[in-house]
């Protein structure tokens, strides 16, 4: 995946991750799923970076 594409990924996830959050809660856990996902794709787009 591209660095672009990830980037693009990365920004839609946040956005996903804040309106759950405004919406049920910081703990609800879909949000704390969608944060683990948002962590994941953060961890990618470093791991890219790096090379």
């Amino acid at each position: 995946m591209s660095k672009t594409v990830l980037l693009e990924r990365i920004k839609l996830k946040q956005k996903d991750m804040y309106m759950k959050a405004e919406n049920l809660g910081f703990t609800h856990p879909s949000v704390i799923r969608c944060s683990q996902e948002l962590d994941t794709l953060l961890n990618r787009y470093q791991g890219l970076k790096a090379m």
